[in-house]
């Protein structure tokens, strides 16, 4: 079993490689995010600080852009910042995971850097039945990975659940290892929780939360997590149904806050809140760092959008590590981790100004951008203000953020964005604010927006022509005014 394990990673990792020669320097290549070589990625797994590196795996098929039989990737930091792929780690083909090696996570066990992953079985494709299995592999050189021979160590779901088990994510309290696992049960979905004294041998402990119809039929990607004394459950919703801004993609991602007794497992907690209200952000997934900060990557993509980048031999991407925090008003927010400032290259300020209609900043041109933006609120007639960026030079291509200033939202326009999907994203921007602080970080298909110090946060593939690099701000219905606005040019951390 080991041998043909390692046989079949051999093969994935030798057409990975061959492959990845065909997707260097195409359009849409991002600088600096997480990426597969080539192919296929999805979720983020095992997210993790061991022995003074932080290791990241990922959903991924090595064998085509449009995915398959899912493997996990791998890569590998000794910063957050500057990436190393590492070989893949885990491919499908026991009797337990024949179809598939499902989102899971990683933990530190006595030394072994110990995946905890769902091992997906189809048992028949034409009805979809399948079943799945909760299984560990185990590496010391945090390399190599062997899977173990108890597995599955989960072999069912609890019998009031459903064949949709999967997601694992373990973390120890005190003396015992915690899992919790996305589910449903009649068609409403739920996180349920297990308890074990080796990561071999669990016992069910019950529901976690559940959906009582408002939050859908499936949660995806569980994380439940302790921040500032509260407890959080992150974790990916199915079919949520859109109610104004709210819940506008395909699925979502967010949390639930509250507290959480370890004697009777239950958790207490208020109303679902989405994490992030872009287009692109799904199966988050979060660790605690040796600095004690709670770091947070997403997959930056969404299910049944079109990627124009399959086109090239690859798809999807991670998002830029965030810190997740309460701020200073006791909100949930996400902010860039601040070992990005490594990537900052040439720097330009521009000085307070009145936007009366449109200014192009012709000294700020690129792909790859990190902009700082401040406007002020006490000074404005404006009915809308915001900046434009990726532009083309005659402008039919511009990706919008647009502040509406009566209703107090903000929003993402990507309907002249380029070849991907076009939409707008709005979101209400909490709290008492006499500024609008926009901070971006844009790459060559990508735009993640953090509003006033990550109160608001919005993840977007965009994909503009590579020439269309111009940066413009706007006002309509009046004047606006800049307080200052920074930005640098980022290295290409794949270079």
């Amino acid at each position: 079993m080991v041998q043909e394990h390692q046989q079949r990673l051999a093969k994935a990792q030798a057409t990975i490689q061959e492959a990845s020669k065909n997707v260097k320097n195409t359009p849409f290549r991002l600088g600096y995010h997480i990426m597969a070589p080539a192919n296929w990625i999805n979720d983020p797994n095992g997210v993790i600080q061991w022995n003074g590196e932080y290791h990241v795996f990922f959903q991924h098929h090595p064998y085509s852009a449009k995915g398959g039989p899912i493997h996990w990737g791998h890569v590998k930091s000794k910063d957050l910042v500057y990436w190393e792929h590492l070989p893949i780690a885990l491919a499908p083909g026991e009797e337990y995971d024949k179809s598939g090696c499902f989102s899971g996570s990683a933990v530190d066990n006595n030394g072994k850097l110990t995946l905890i992953y769902t091992g997906h079985v189809t048992l028949n494709e034409e009805t979809d039945e399948f079943i799945e299995y909760q299984c560990i592999a185990e590496s010391i050189d945090g390399v190599h990975f062997e899977k173990h021979s108890s597995n599955p160590v989960i072999a069912e779901p609890p019998s009031e659940g459903s064949p949709h088990f999967r997601d694992p994510k373990v973390w120890k309290q005190e003396d015992k290892w915690y899992m919790v696992i996305g589910s449903q049960k009649d068609n409403l979905g739920r996180v349920v929780l297990y308890e074990s004294n080796d990561l071999i041998s669990w016992e069910y402990q019950g529901v976690l939360a559940e959906s009582t119809g408002k939050l859908g039929y499936m949660f995806e990607c569980p994380d439940f997590i302790e921040l500032d004394g509260k407890h959080i459950l992150l974790f990916s919703p199915q079919g949520v149904e859109p109610e104004g801004d709210h819940y506008q993609n395909l699925y979502q991602n967010g949390c639930l806050i509250g507290e959480f007794d370890y004697n009777s497992k239950k958790f207490s907690h208020g109303e679902f809140l989405e994490l992030d209200k872009g287009f692109d952000f799904y199966a988050g997934q979060s660790f605690l760092d040796d600095k004690g900060r709670r770091i947070v990557i997403g997959w930056m993509d969404m299910w049944e959008s079109h990627m124009p980048e399959q086109e090239h031999g690859w798809a999807g991407a991670l998002t830029i590590p965030r810190e997740l925090k309460f701020n200073e008003n006791g909100n949930l927010s996400m902010v860039p981790i601040e070992e990005l400032l490594k990537i900052r290259n040439e720097y330009i300020y521009v000085p307070e100004t009145t936007i009366s209609e449109k200014i192009i900043l012709k000294q700020i041109q690129g792909e790859c951008l990190e902009i700082i933006a401040e406007f002020s609120l006490k000074e404005c007639s404006a009915e809308k203000f915001g900046i434009r960026v990726r532009c083309s030079q005659d402008g039919r291509e511009k990706t919008s953020v647009i502040y509406d200033v009566k209703e107090d939202k903000i929003c993402v326009d990507r309907n002249y964005s380029g070849k991907g999907e076009g939409g707008i994203r709005t979101s209400v921007v909490p709290g008492n604010h006499e500024s609008i602080k926009l901070h971006l970080f844009i790459d060559r298909s990508s735009l993640e927006l953090f509003v006033n110090n990550g109160e608001t946060v919005m993840t977007s593939r965009i994909y503009p022509d590579p020439l269309s690099t111009s940066v413009e701000l706007f006002s309509e219905g009046g004047a606006a005014k800049l307080i200052k606005l920074e930005s640098w040019t980022l290295k290409d951390i794949w270079l």
